[in-house]
């Protein structure tokens, strides 16, 4: 056990060399600092007492203080003793330190007046603190701040950021944003940090992602909207710089980079992390990236509330269900005007897919050529659930990309289609897929359909694949496995094709998503058509299975090998003790031990659970094993195994394999040793003897092939079998990729073919079709009526002439009346010229839910500093306005507006405000 004064020297001391400080300059730490500081005992007056440490800026004033208790006791019972410190010294110098509290394993920061203390891996640098204090004395009020609408000027999307932006000044540190993709995750993003610089709450923001084609497609962005700002990393720039303002990285690369042991950034050397996509990538191994920085968190996400997974709630500190801020999918489409793109679904089925294949199913034709080949007709049997799992039909590829070919959404020329991905199930199914558009269409030379997949560097960078896609003509099609399932930003995709089958509900709307941004007509290239829709081909049933499972089936969370094998290291020195097997469980116990200590040192996760790592690493603890002390190794000690990376994993592999044998050889199970022993055999018999190294061990390997080694093997023998052939088994061939699987090229037919009903506005298909009905018959008359011609020619007619082209065209159609043009245009106060000239181009006749719409949007555009509870307030007017048609000055003071505060608008609104809405609502019912 060592003292305070051990813990400082050993512990403290490196933690503070470690972030720079130079402890023997009394420039930068100053020990035993005196401070005049009142007594907790009432009776005592005021005194010197002495800070273990106090850290001073470059102006020699104290930055910062750290109090130090020795490691066998709580950090905790410091820090009260260091916040009268940092108060006393607030009373001598007018300025507050920083206040840390440590045991030298664990390291409290302290912000006082601002935040509780929170647990931090190191020490901030000098720049670190003097960069904090900065922020501190310069922030300016957020509830004031400005939002840049020209970045993100949605009315939801300020709603978003101003959410956040009260959520930081109520103190909280962790905020969650759900919106749908599409509506611009990262626009609001950017909006925030350019609030939050200009209020100088941030100066350095971290912007994560869990592809490069995401972090390059970030990067654009925050070039675009925040040009002045330095962004690491610029082309070509490998290392880490500490000089820039915005990084944007993908966590692979932010892991290597705090786990580098040259690593030259700071646990606080942000202000603000992003991390997109917050319901994939950091509950494992990323999660480090975020435990190593002190900073406020946002996590963005398009994952529907409903189904965001309890863990991403709990990681932003929000309940279940309940983001800092959500904007639906739904909403977004129903908004007038929609802010997102409306899909239909086109279901294909095949025979093969419903029939399978066999001879039952294979045309004669197909049966004679398998016979010439050489093949067996009766051994064909398979389920049409084994597609692209045991069975790969060249056939069935085939008929896919020619109904493809013909159902999808064409360009303007209406021959080829428009930008299309298609969802690949594997990398060889998409290279197939890619080759029967060469085979079919040989006529683009090979450039209609591409693979892209994330390991193919080709597809990368400027004038790669993926910006090819994007940017150009040609190709028309995308081949994905994974890659472009989500986060890809391509507005000019009206096709989609599910030729997968897909399990996670999440998964399943990312994908969609990729369809549902809208084109904006000044956007559109030569080879893009107007997208008011865009089309699914779903080639497996996929919309049917999230209709009768709704939230469909997400993969469980995998324990990682390490972890596996350390929690049956423990399990067999538990059974160990209740079986009285001393030699056993103390044997056991030094293993288990020896792996502790070889946890990597350098993983922020290891760093963080340095008192519950030293107490299972003293004898003493092993001494009393009661239920409790497994309890804490399985909870708080296995999972550290997590960390373990840099290990011969097919070695770890055959010691877990043994180790589970032994213990179920201890426990006497006969049933699970014999199936247990089989698969260590297996294991065994597939050492390549051929290999010098494996035959040297020839004798030993045949030896365990036999019974009667498992007829006599000792606990201790286990373990000399593990430490014999776990080394070898790295020479085990790996099997070949695919292998297994068989290749069949045989003709398959559509059998089913029908537009499905899926989304969110399948109850407008009636008014669409009726509006397409009138347009198309008006463009008919247009040829043969001369008073069509005259409106279109921009002449004025007479009141007589609009009554005559009433009647004609009542007599063309009966349904054609101005009651229905009214209703179907959602636009009580036009007439039935304003309809015509709106259908013949001529001038652009909003709809009264649209007018009311824009409106209120721009009112909130203009008055940016708007609460979120403002914001409701005048959401829920526009839906009261479009539902009733009108509204009065008593109606803000009643109910439905009485729900946000009881005194309605009086409750939310100063007089000057309640004198603008007023008058913005008189503009819409006038």
């Amino acid at each position: 056990m060592i003292n305070e004064k051990q813990t400082r020297k050993k512990l403290i001391d490196h933690h503070l060399k470690s972030a720079g400080w130079n402890i023997n300059d009394f420039t930068q730490v100053v020990s035993e600092y005196s401070v005049i500081s009142k007594s907790n005992e009432p009776s005592l007056e005021y005194g010197t007492t002495f800070s273990d440490y106090v850290l001073l800026g470059k102006d020699g004033k104290p930055l910062a203080v750290v109090e130090a208790k020795r490691t066998s006791k709580d950090a905790a019972l410091g820090k009260e003793q260091a916040k009268q410190y940092c108060l006393g010294i607030e009373k001598e110098t007018g300025v507050l330190p920083f206040c840390f509290y440590t045991n030298g394993l664990d390291i409290f920061f302290w912000d006082l007046n601002n935040y509780p203390p929170k647990k931090v891996i190191g020490f901030p640098s000098r720049d670190d603190l003097e960069r904090y204090d900065y922020i501190r004395k310069r922030k300016k009020p957020l509830a004031t701040e400005l939002i840049n609408t020209a970045i993100a000027g949605r009315d939801y999307q300020i709603q978003a950021i101003r959410a956040v932006m009260e959520a930081i000044e109520r103190k909280r540190t962790k905020f969650l944003l759900v919106m749908a993709t599409g509506t611009g995750k990262t626009r609001a993003c950017i909006a925030l940090t350019d609030s939050l610089m200009r209020a100088s709450w941030a100066e350095r923001v971290l912007f994560l992602v869990d592809r490069i084609a995401l972090r390059d497609q970030a990067l654009d962005a925050f070039k675009d909207h925040l040009p002045n700002e330095p962004t690491w990393p610029k082309r070509g720039e490998k290392s880490i710089s500490t000089d820039r303002r915005i990084y944007v990285s993908t966590y692979p690369t932010m892991l290597n980079i705090v786990k580098d042991e040259e690593n030259t950034l700071s646990p606080h050397f942000f202000d603000l992390i992003v991390i997109d996509e917050s319901h994939r990538s950091i509950y494992n191994t990323y999660q480090e990236v975020l435990s190593y920085f002190n900073t406020i968190t946002l996590g963005l996400t398009a994952t529907p509330t409903d189904v965001i997974d309890h863990n991403t709630f709990e990681l932003f500190e929000c309940e279940d269900g309940l983001p800092t801020f959500a904007y639906s999918y739904e909403e977004a489409v129903n908004n007038i005007p929609p802010y997102l793109c409306n899909f239909e679904v086109m279901k294909i089925h095949t025979k093969f897919q419903d029939e399978g294949i066999s001879k039952r199913t294979v045309s004669l034709e197909d049966q004679k050529k398998l016979l010439k080949e050489g093949r067996d007709i009766e051994e064909i049997n398979y389920e049409g659930t084994q597609l692209e799992k045991s069975v790969r039909n060249r056939g069935t590829n085939a008929l896919i990309v020619r109904e493809f070919m013909e159902e999808s959404i064409k360009d303007p020329n209406g021959v080829l289609p428009g930008k299309s991905i298609f969802f690949c199930q594997s990398i060889p199914q998409a290279r197939q897929v890619e080759e029967v558009f060469d085979k079919l269409y040989p006529e683009y030379n090979g450039e209609l359909a591409k693979v892209l997949v994330s390991d193919d560097p080709r597809v990368y960078g400027k004038g790669g694949l993926l910006d090819q896609f994007k940017l150009n003509n040609m190709p028309r099609v995308a081949i994905s496995v994974d890659m472009l399932d989500t986060g890809i930003d391509v507005r000019e995709l009206v096709n989609l094709v599910f030729a997968k089958p897909v399990y996670s509900y999440t998964k399943f709307w990312q994908m969609i998503g990729r369809g549902t941004r809208l084109l904006e007509p000044t956007a559109m290239k030569p080879w893009c058509v107007e997208k008011d829709v865009f089309r699914i081909i779903d080639c497996w049933d996929n919309f049917e299975y999230f209709k009768l499972n709704p939230k469909g089936v997400e993969n469980k969370k995998q324990v990682p090998l390490p972890v596996r094998f350390a929690g049956l290291r423990i399990d067999k020195i538990e059974l160990a003790l209740e079986l009285d097997e001393m030699d056993i469980a103390l044997k056991e116990i030094e293993l288990f031990r020896t792996q502790l200590k070889n946890l990597p040192k350098d993983s922020v996760v290891i760093q963080d659970a340095q008192t519950p790592l030293l107490k299972a690493m003293k004898a003493d603890f092993w001494e009393n094993l009661d239920a409790k002390s497994f309890d804490f190794l399985r909870e708080i000690i296995t999972p550290l195994f997590r960390t373990v990376s840099q290990v011969d994993f097919k070695a770890m592999r055959f010691k877990k394999d043994v180790l589970e044998t032994s213990l179920a050889h201890l426990e006497e199970n006969a049933e699970q040793l014999t199936i247990l022993k089989e698969n260590v055999q297996e294991k065994v018999s597939l050492l390549p003897l051929s290999v010098n190294v494996v035959e040297k061990e020839a004798g030993y390997i045949k030896k365990v092939l036999t019974n009667n080694y498992w007829a006599t093997i000792t606990d201790l023998e286990f373990d000399v079998l593990a430490q014999k052939l776990a080394p070898l088994m790295r020479y085990v061939d790996k099997p070949v990729t695919g292998s297994g699987m068989d290749h069949l090229n045989l003709r398959d037919v559509v059998t089913t073919k029908e537009f499905v009903e899926f989304g969110p506005q399948h109850e407008s298909v009636s008014i669409s079709r009726y509006r397409e009905m009138v347009e198309q018959k008006i463009t008919e008359l247009l040829k043969r009526n001369p008073i069509l011609q005259s409106i279109k020619e921009g002449k004025q007619i007479t009141a007589e002439e609009a009554e005559q082209l009433a009647k004609e065209l009542h007599s063309e159609d009966p349904h054609i009346t101005e009651t229905l043009l009214q209703k179907v245009y959602k636009n009580q106060r036009a007439s039935f010229l304003q309809f015509i000239k709106h259908i013949l181009g001529i001038e652009v006749l909003e709809s009264f839910d649209e007018t009311v719409s824009k409106k209120v949007a721009e009112f909130i555009q203009t008055h940016t500093t708007l609460s979120t509870r403002q914001i409701e307030f005048l959401n829920l007017l526009r839906d009261y306005i479009i539902e009733r048609g009108q509204i009065h000055k008593r109606n803000l003071m009643e109910a439905p507006f009485t729900v946000i505060h009881p005194k309605g608008i009086q409750g939310v609104f100063n007089p000057k405000e309640i004198k603008e809405i007023i008058t913005l609502t008189e503009q819409l019912v006038a």
